[in-house]
């Protein structure tokens, strides 16, 4: 197919809707990129796979799209936890309370943790994102089957469309699943390639899987200089919902979201800081250079941010959430 019979095709398969000059580049992009396939001698098992993870994606991206406004934290953990165990009370507690909050939780739809914060959100307040697998027992009875849920062959597909619009992340106790799950999380906020959000950690009182999680980071990551000093602020460590429920909605205290890029950083928020909380900012970090601006997208906060360092920018967060827009005197 020629250029001009793809611009054609594109420009019909749009006509009528409110699709964005954006929009309508990215389908013909797509389009483009998907006939490019015709002209070479594709595996097909590739292709394939290539259609069911597009399909997957998209069909992630609308379902999703009903609740874009909505706040959502994804709960990690293992699928082999009891409904009798202090962790499922954990979790099924900790998502009740953010569904009176207004937030919604996002899980794998399967048993023990997926189970109960599904249950404890309510089907109204949860959203399931399954996998097929072989060995697996399907969808937990808390999930709205029909309005609420995806289920997909391949995990990174499951991963992308869990985490693509979550603004906080819970993990509780798992195995290989859960720690791939939480060390994508990390790896994505580290490398920039995701929003800043808050990673909760729960264990239950007096357990030990988070802390000696954290000593092995603390040790052999961080301390044999894998990841840098402070980088540890990425994660924080509760084993109770009111503890995990304050990290995660103070996190939003005043942070409302940012952009970097071109060796700056745009943090908005909701309050501009009083001269003191300013100064303040300006002297725990005294190599930023600090601007506040007011504009068509609110109040900023912009400094010189290399990308390199997620501490420094979460750090910056932490600290523009202390400010809470109480009228100068």
């Amino acid at each position: 197919m020629t250029p001009d019979a793809v611009e054609r095709f594109v420009a019909e398969a749009t006509a009528g809707t409110v699709t964005s000059p954006e929009h309508v580049a990215a389908i013909r992009a797509l389009v483009t990129r998907a006939l490019s396939l015709a002209q070479y001698d594709s595996d097909l098992g590739d292709l394939q796979s290539a259609v069911t993870a597009l399909e997957e994606l998209l069909d992630g991206s609308r379902l999703f799209q009903h609740w874009r406004d909505t706040p959502k934290a994804t709960v990690f953990g293992s699928a082999r936890t009891t409904p009798d165990s202090e962790l499922y009370l954990l979790a099924s507690a900790l998502s009740a309370e953010l569904a009176v909050r207004g937030w919604l939780t996002v899980t794998g739809a399967g048993p023990g943790i997926m189970e109960a914060s599904s249950k404890g959100a309510g089907r109204d307040n949860s959203i399931g994102v399954n996998i097929d697998l072989p060995f697996e027992h399907g969808t937990n009875a808390f999930v709205d089957v029909e309005n609420r849920h995806i289920a997909t062959s391949y995990f990174f597909t499951r991963k992308v469309i869990m985490t693509r619009s979550s603004q906080a992340f819970v993990s509780f106790p798992g195995g290989v699943g859960t720690m791939d799950e939480l060390f994508e999380i990390l790896t994505l906020l580290h490398t920039g390639k995701t929003h800043p959000v808050p990673v909760v950690l729960v264990d239950r009182p007096g357990g030990t899987f988070w802390s000696s999680w954290f000593e092995f980071m603390a040790t052999e990551v961080l301390g044999e200089g894998y990841l840098s000093p402070g980088d540890d602020v990425t994660y924080f460590l509760c084993d109770n919902v009111d503890d995990a429920v304050i990290e995660i909605t103070t996190f939003y205290a005043n942070y409302l979201s940012s952009i970097t890029g071109n060796g700056e950083a745009i943090v908005r928020v909701r309050y501009a800081p009083r001269e003191e909380e300013f100064l303040r900012l300006a002297s725990l970090f005294e190599h930023l250079s600090f601007t506040v601006g007011t504009g068509a997208s609110g109040t900023t906060v912009s400094f010189n941010f290399n990308g390199r360092s997620y501490a420094t920018l979460r750090r910056v967060i932490n600290e523009v959430n202390t400010w809470n827009g109480q009228s100068r005197s």
